[in-house]
């Protein structure tokens, strides 16, 4: 009898171990899970025991009955075990698919020394430098906007294949949102952020530009800060990767101001793509990156016709100081970056007023200390600045002559996954003219990472 229920165990062992297996079967890295095999050895140790104590005589039938009884109840708890363990997400055919992202609440106070923003504008959710009003009515208006659009969900998926895995990614929030107000439902459309496929060397589709080093963007209780002299893009591309450097082709839409001034104008995407070139390294001391820009700004509309070479060099990075504290950096300039940096403060090229076009240059950068204050507590303190050369008699003395601006937050993680904030951001737009407005924004924010 003894001898059938070693049978039976020995059995529902090798089950459990198949069944164990079957979860990981997909995946290249199945036979080194280590948490499989630690079961599986302890299973196959206590079997081996107990045969050597039986054929030694030293233990009791009561006793075997015992210890098989125990290898018979581990085994079942190991068969028990669901098939992905170890493993997020879950399994379609022969790809595994999860998901991810963060439920976030903000609450903002603005205050404005000329103007308003309109009542659906992204500049109400987050910090847009060109955006800041400038000669309205001169009196100082506060705003109070409570809003969970921030808030982001993605898909991400590995499907193995003889020549590696191909991953996808497609990730969105609810930011910009066309439709919806703050009437009865707050109800917001998803806006796309990233949709990408990455095989081999090669990544297709929307992502971060490749002249964006996302390493350097501060921590901040809301959406985003410091974006004055930040570069800041996600757009299609299509990127090459080969160990520390990069090389991407991405679409290269030129935004224009219009001779005299006035109203951004799109020109187009042209016939060239954007160009960047990046060379990345990482260690011990942090991540530095250095990117180069090339394009080919257009624009074929009325009497103008016409295109010209526009440039831009960046160098980036996060210096590590030790027990969670880092140094954030960015500082870039060239002429037609435009949209680039800054998040359009300034267009790429200006009209001539002879049929013409002529890049914009930019210089701007940041700076961001990020200082551990231990048991989940930080500090966040930083300060971002963009200059813009206009020519004046091209331009109007109403473009934007630089922004700039700086903030201070305190961030602390409740729990796993949650991290409340508050922050104080301090900005400033001025014009060619030597107009001005301000803006002040103290923000409340949770955020639930999943």
């Amino acid at each position: 009898m003894l001898n059938s229920r070693l049978l039976k165990t020995k059995l529902g062992l090798t089950t459990a171990v198949l069944a164990l297996s079957a979860g990981f079967a997909p995946m290249a890295a199945a036979s080194s899970n280590p948490d499989l095999e630690a079961r599986i050895a302890a299973l196959e140790a206590m079997i081996a025991e107990l045969r050597q104590e039986v054929a030694a005589g030293q233990a009791t039938d009561a006793v075997q009955v015992e210890r098989v009884e125990q290898i018979e109840a581990r085994v079942a708890a190991a068969a028990a075990v669901p098939a992905s363990a170890g493993e997020s997400g879950f399994m379609a055919g022969n790809t595994r698919i999860t998901m991810g992202g963060f439920v976030d609440a903000d609450y903002h106070v603005t205050e404005l020394s000329d103007g308003d923003f309109a009542p659906t504008s992204i500049a109400r959710d987050f910090y847009i430098p060109g955006a800041t009003p400038i000669g309205g009515s001169g009196d100082s208006r506060v705003d109070n906007d409570f809003t969970a659009k921030g808030t982001r969900f993605f898909f991400a998926t590995s499907t193995p294949t003889d020549n590696g895995d191909i991953r996808g990614r497609l990730e969105f929030d609810f930011l910009g949102s066309p439709g919806g107000n703050e009437r009865v439902s707050n109800s917001y459309n998803p806006r796309l952020r990233a949709a990408w496929l990455q095989y081999g060397n090669w990544r297709m589709g929307q992502d971060w530009s490749t002249f964006q080093n996302t390493g350097a963007i501060p921590e901040s209780a809301s959406f985003l800060v410091a974006s004055d002299g930040m570069v800041f893009v996600r757009q299609a591309q299509l990127r090459y990767t080969s160990g520390n450097w990069q090389v991407a082709l991405e679409n290269p839409d030129t935004t224009i101001t219009p001779f005299g001034g006035g109203a951004r104008i799109d020109g187009g995407d042209g016939a060239i793509p954007d160009l960047v070139v990046r060379y990345n390294q990482s260690g011990d001391f942090g991540s530095f990156s250095i990117a180069g820009l090339a394009r080919n700004l257009t624009y074929e509309g009325g009497a103008t016709d016409d295109s010209t070479f526009g440039w831009g060099l960046s160098a980036s990075g996060r210096i590590n100081l030790g027990e969670g504290s880092d140094l954030r950096f960015s500082l870039s300039g060239g002429e037609g970056m435009g949209r680039y940096i800054g998040l359009n403060a300034a267009n790429g090229a200006v009209m001539d007023g002879n049929g013409g076009i002529e890049a914009i240059p930019s210089f701007g950068g940041l700076v961001a200390l990020r200082q551990d204050l231990g048991e989940g507590r930080r500090f966040n303190v930083g300060y971002s600045h963009l200059e813009i050369d206009n020519d004046v008699a091209l331009s109007g003395s109403a473009a934007t002559a630089s922004v700039y601006s700086g903030f201070a937050n305190y961030m602390v993680t409740l729990a796993p996954g949650i991290t409340a904030g508050a922050e104080l951001l301090i900005g400033e737009r001025e014009l060619e003219s030597g107009a001005s407005g301000t803006i002040s924004r103290a923000t409340f924010s949770t955020k639930y990472t999943f």
